[in-house]
């Protein structure tokens, strides 16, 4: 035996067996009630589950995904079972099998990814809502109606008529599926549904209880081979691809959702739809349910600790010889307990953390529809009323276009049209254009994505209308030149062009997208130029015209009085930006910037009050509640401290100045351990911030305020290379920082 496979024998009895026998635990009573909802033999329950583990978790293409019997699906085939009967439904399944395992060898898996997840969980919750509808009448002695409105109208009179013991066995059961998460764990490493059966059967046996037992007809010595279904030709076909697509979506979702669960290799869905078909195939030839990937039995087997797709083969073996060997024991579970198990997994389908999630992004309308139609239409209309509003909704994102205009102080008004134009936007752009006064000087922001003929033709009128009544357009494409193209005469592409890298206020001036230089029109093109206009000249005009109008609110009501809540302590480094590392805004960092970051100590020479005096005024007149003391890697100041003032020869003030780190560089060399090298110039960036925090305590008004828990003090270290800030621990003497 080679190392490598004694290595996955090893793994396999250690990891995959344990949760294979979870994964198993679990598929039985699941397997039973799915199919009791479905109208099919028990047995054919069973018979997906071994398939689904053997078959598809060798041939799939997700490594702990396991593939069963899908609640999902159960509506489908109570469809197909009460129309065609159950052998015929065997042979749609067959079919549908062998749809996915040809979309699966077309590499078509990835389509399925398309449909949306909001139609997804609305489909699921209202399946769920359907199975508890019906398996309640089960419960409460009576039996399912057709439809969930006919359930919900019969539901009174069962209430009236209910029968004790089948309604306490269903009771029994629910109480303890709804108990059993509260319990330690070493109870709960017996699945819910296992343990909730279990009670109940032995209570109703030991209490004689009048109950239905569960019948295995139709066991796995009588299979029940498929035959052809009669009937119109178009309706089978729509019934082979819905079961072909809704099995498959729901396995393809499940895989990219099992993915995140474990740190394996990734799911090969083309595969994976291959290897549903063909489980599909031999499910539908012996007789079974349909199978696909199943959130419940693959989280189970994650949870557990399985590690490749032994344990989902080997939970079909043992669901196997549970059936061959011990499959009378089913036949002692009451009818009522499995419709309990029922009831309580479809409103557990009805899961809030999916309306949550689909709220966030605006989907919640596709979820509720979705669910409605499947619970008062049926399943494939509910389907399809959810894909045609999710389509409605993307279509009116895609073509939404927001269109803002204000009079600026200055008397110019600021127009921002923000979307993508289409025909369907131009009333609402023609409209808000038409509320700009004539012969105003406009500024027009386009951060547009596209711009279709109809679009340009009404902003370039407009425009053109408007210099004629003496005003002034000025346009300025944040997004893309689709305007200036179009004015052009240039060929406008069909479809969205990626954008181009936006002008970021933090960003370098030289890493900013260059704009043509301003010349005027009568300037002869090879004749002298106009002078470049200053960078920070530049930048305030864009300042100007972009972010003063939404931060002039705030300043407004900054500019009566500044209220800081910390100071803030930095090198006056360039590429060290306060408000950028800080994620602050205006009003929130009262700011002292140096070489070096340096605070001189109490009496300390060269005398400097510009330090003592930021200190003075925002702990005794601001109120700061945080001094902040923020190094940088690679500060100039800190090299020169080390060079023993080599680095600062011919820079007299900068000598005197670092006179104010000499504490710093003696605490450095005392704590250094070893020879200096390449890190040691970080290192001693990292004490200076610490030594500067204890230079702080010199001050008695900023030492009272520490020892009586009014001001806090923090260091902070930059590091420029990785972008990142980390907290830097005081010295012993310093009040401790609160991270």
């Amino acid at each position: 035996m080679t190392g490598d496979t004694q290595r996955n024998l090893l793994r396999t009895l250690r990891y995959d067996v344990p949760a294979s026998l979870v994964v198993f635990l679990i598929a039985v009573p699941l397997s039973l009630g799915i199919a009791m909802a479905s109208g099919a033999p028990l047995a054919a329950g069973l018979i997906a589950a071994v398939v689904g583990g053997i078959v598809a978790g060798a041939l799939g293409g997700s490594a702990i995904q396991v593939s069963g019997p899908a609640a999902g699906l159960s509506l489908v085939v109570a469809d197909l079972v009460q129309t065609y009967g159950w052998r015929a439904t065997c042979m749609i399944t067959l079919l549908a099998g062998a749809v996915q395992l040809l979309l699966g060898l077309l590499r078509a898996a990835r389509a399925a990814l398309a449909v949306s997840p909001a139609v997804i969980h609305g489909m699921l919750a209202g399946v769920g809502v359907v199975i508890a509808l019906s398996q309640l009448h089960i419960v409460l002695g009576g039996s399912p109606q057709r439809s969930a409105l006919a359930n919900i109208m019969e539901l009174p009179s069962q209430v009236a008529a209910m029968h004790g013991h089948t309604v306490a066995v269903g009771l029994l059961t629910i109480a303890v599926l709804a108990l059993w998460t509260r319990l330690p764990k070493q109870i709960k490493a017996v699945p819910a549904p296992l343990a909730a059966l279990l009670v109940a059967a032995v209570t109703a046996w030991v209490f004689r209880w009048d109950v239905t037992r569960v019948d295995l007809s139709g066991s796995f010595g009588e299979l029940a081979f498929p035959v052809l279904p009669n009937g119109d030709w178009h309706h089978i076909v729509g019934a082979v691809l819905l079961v072909a697509l809704l099995a498959g979506v729901e396995s393809l979702l499940c895989s990219v959702a099992v993915d995140g669960m474990h740190s394996g290799p990734r799911a090969d869905l083309d595969q994976e739809l291959t290897g549903q078909g063909a489980a599909n195939m031999v499910t539908g030839a012996l007789g079974g349910l349909p199978v696909a990937g199943v959130i419940v039995r693959s989280t189970a087997n994650a949870q557990a600790g399985g590690q490749t797709r032994c344990s989902t083969i080997l939970h079909g073996v043992w669901v196997l010889v549970f059936a061959l060997g011990f499959g009378w024991t089913i036949q002692l579970i009451p009818m009522e307990a499995l419709a309990a198990l029922l009831v309580f997994i479809g409103v557990q389908m009805v899961n809030l953390g999916h309306v949550r999630k689909v709220h966030g992004h605006g989907e919640v309308p596709v979820y509720i529809v979705t669910m409605g139609a499947v619970i008062l239409l049926g399943l494939a209309e509910g389907v399809l009323a959810g894909l045609a509003l999710a389509a409605l909704l993307a279509l009116r994102r895609l073509t939404w276009v927001t269109v803002k205009v204000r009079e600026m102080p200055d008397g110019r008004w600021h127009a921002a049209i923000c979307g993508s134009l289409t025909f369907l936007g131009v009333p609402r752009l023609t409209h808000e254009l038409r509320t700009i006064p004539a012969g105003v000087a406009v500024d027009l922001d386009l951060n547009i994505d596209f711009m279709d003929n109809a679009a340009f033709e009404t902003i370039h009128s407009w425009r053109l209308g408007h210099e004629r009544q003496g005003g002034t357009v000025d346009i300025d494409e944040l997004h893309d030149e689709w305007y200036a193209l179009a004015a052009s005469g240039a060929r406008m592409y069909p479809v969205k062009t990626p954008p181009a890298t936006p002008d970021r206020w933090w960003l370098p001036w030289a890493h900013r997208r260059r704009r043509p230089s301003w010349r005027p029109q009568d300037e002869p093109e090879h004749g002298p130029r106009a002078p470049v206009e200053c960078q920070l000249t530049a930048g305030a005009r864009e300042f100007h015209r972009r972010t003063a109008p939404l931060v002039r609110p705030i300043l407004t009501e900054l500019a009566r009085k500044q209220q800081p809540t910390h100071l803030f302590i930095t090198c006056a480094d360039s590429r060290v930006v306060p408000s950028l590392i800080t994620a602050s805004g205006p009003g929130d960092l009262f700011t002292v910037r140096n070489i070096g970051n340096l605070v001189p100590r109490k009496g300390a020479e060269p005398h400097d009050d510009s330090v003592v005096a930021a200190i003075e005024y925002a702990t005794q007149v601001l109120g700061v509640h945080t001094i902040t003391v923020c190094g940088h890697s690679g500060c100039g100041a800190m090299a020169g401290l080390l060079s023993g003032g080599v680095k600062a020869g011919s820079l007299p003030g900068m000598r005197r100045w670092l006179r104010h780190g000499h504490h710093s560089l003696a605490r450095f060399i005392e704590t250094a351990e070893g020879p200096l090298d390449s890190r040691a110039l970080d290192q001693l960036c990292r004490v200076n911030v610490q030594q500067q925090l204890e230079n702080l305590r010199t001050y008695r008004k900023v030492d009272e305020q520490v020892r009586e828990g009014r001001l806090e003090l923090v260091g902070l270290y930059f590091d420029i290379g990785s972008a990142r800030v980390h907290m830097v621990p005081p010295l012993p003497s310093t009040v401790s920082v609160r991270i």
